[in-house]
């Protein structure tokens, strides 16, 4: 596999490929970073041959659209997505083909009722289901703490626990974990009920996101605003 982590602000981002047939995904992709995307698609010989959002992001601009006008490919997501211009509406347990890579649909609702996890060969894309030693929040976009709960210890975390975590977001410089360092040492979710973790989403008392009023809608349908 060919694979490279962008990180911007916080944001994370992969490009994957099939080192047999040069075809590739681009996951969560952030706008500022078309160009550099682009850039190491053609430096690695690869050609994106699909555009996947693990979730409605809240707190930048995906790139997916305009990628997609740019170079003729579809985008994907979860059916629950609310975007209209998807063109590939994924459910749980169906396989994008990335060249000889498979690249599987794992629903995991709970951050966004629209969020999905990736799993090929040895890792996981989590978009915001699963941090590196934390989760996503669960205080909009109909995030529900309960189902975030059940999708991370249900289908998450019964994975092996080498399976390495690539998460959409982090904020403390790290870059990867692993299944098995997150059941073990998640300060959120390591050894605690559910009804426990439920009370803690619900008191964090976090500012929204800074573009979440821009961000969403434009990641929903009607792209970026003047001026962003």
């Amino acid at each position: 596999m060919i694979f490279e982590q962008v990180a911007s602000g916080g944001c994370q981002s992969y490009l994957m490929g099939c080192e047999e047939t040069s075809a590739a995904a681009l996951i969560d992709p952030e706008i500022t970073h078309v160009d550099r995307y682009l850039a190491l698609a053609a430096r690695d010989g690869l050609r994106i041959r699909y555009l996947v959002d693990t979730h409605t992001h809240a707190d930048h601009f995906s790139a997916t659209r305009q990628l997609a006008r740019r170079l003729s490919v579809p985008v994907a997501m979860h059916r629950a997505s609310p975007a209209p211009f998807v063109d590939l509406r994924l459910d749980d347990g169906e396989m994008l083909a990335i060249g000889k890579l498979r690249l599987q649909v794992l629903y995991t609702p709970g951050h966004t009722r629209d969020s999905m996890s990736l799993l090929v060969d040895d890792r996981i894309f989590t978009g915001d289901t699963l941090l590196i030693e934390g989760c996503g929040r669960t205080d909009f976009q109909s995030g529900d703490a309960g189902s975030l709960y059940d999708s991370v210890h249900e289908r998450l975390f019964a994975l092996p626990d080498d399976t390495r975590v690539w998460p959409a977001h982090d904020y403390r410089g790290n870059t990867v974990s692993t299944i098995g360092h997150e059941r073990r040492h998640n300060p959120r979710l390591a050894n605690r009920d559910r009804a426990s973790f439920i009370e803690l989403m619900a008191n964090l008392q976090l500012p929204k996101p800074k573009l979440i009023d821009v961000a969403v809608p434009a990641n929903r349908q009607l792209g970026i605003p003047h001026g962003a």
